[in-house]
């Protein structure tokens, strides 16, 4: 009795469970299955990478937050200290070991899945430019310090640079909180960190984004963010050199005085 469903042949009904190998779609199937395994191993694979480049950068700005003094060259212990090292080493290699899986088309192909450690990446690496310099690393030169066939978009080094201005407001503040003072280059001619807070700002808003998904998806809620970084910075100021004499020793200029000190939220 021939069952339905089974192809019938000239040699009688096939036996249940032999693969129909006479059909030609076959192999095209498994070419296909073939390619998505990969893709698949190669979007992890990258999104891996990503996520440690992400977390060693992270930790790069916190030990850039301990740096005293502005517009100078980074003190040699910090960067060959074991913490600072190490991390470098781990982006390094975390580049180079996706560099091949990120070649021509899919360059763009898994842009998604490395741009968020290309962003942290370029935070660091602007913050720390800043720091020794009082000044902005250009794209292209920021573009060398990433391992070839890694593609450095306009995108991820704009909302990297907007990051880093909450970087920039975090190390005013506790400079002020520690030393009582406006972080400024001891050499002179590049102003404090506060008037290059306010340029930055500026520059940043003059940006036209319409033409970028990327950007114009991003750039609204990063500039609300940088905006409220310049406006704490400006607070803080005006808090230390206003009413400075008024502060109680130790006070931190993220603290509000303007309530009583037995006073407690309901």
């Amino acid at each position: 009795m021939q069952m339905a469903g089974m192809k019938r042949s000239r040699d009688g009904p096939k036996p249940q469970g032999r693969a129909d190998w006479d059909s030609p779609y076959i192999p095209m199937f498994e070419n296909f299955r073939a390619e998505l395994d990969e893709h698949h191993d190669r979007r992890e694979k990258i999104i891996k990478a990503s996520r440690d480049i992400t977390a060693s950068s992270k930790k790069i700005i916190f030990a850039l937050q301990r740096v005293r003094n502005l517009g100078e060259k980074i003190p040699p212990p910090l960067i060959k200290s074991k913490e600072y090292s190490q991390h470098t080493s781990t982006i390094h290699e975390r580049f180079v070991s996706v560099a091949p899986d990120l070649k021509g088309i899919n360059a763009y192909r898994y842009q998604r899945q490395i741009s968020p450690g290309i962003q942290e990446f370029m935070e660091a690496v602007l913050f720390r430019h800043y720091l020794e310099t009082q000044s902005i690393l250009s794209p292209s030169e920021s573009a060398k310090l990433i391992s070839e066939n890694v593609l450095l978009t306009e995108d991820d080094y704009v909302l990297g640079l907007f990051d880093m201005t909450g970087e920039l407001m975090r190390y005013a503040i506790t400079q002020m909180a520690t030393n009582g003072e406006l972080p400024a280059s001891r050499t002179g001619g590049r102003g404090n960190i506060l008037t290059g807070l306010q340029d930055l700002r500026t520059k940043l808003e003059a940006l036209d984004v319409s033409g970028s998904y990327g950007l114009s998806k991003n750039a609204e809620q990063k500039m609300s963010t940088t905006r409220t970084s310049v406006e704490k910075v400006e607070n803080a100021v005006y808090s230390m050199t206003v009413r400075g004499k008024e502060r109680p020793k130790g006070w931190n200029p993220g603290m509000d005085t303007s309530r009583p000190v037995g006073e407690v939220e309901g």
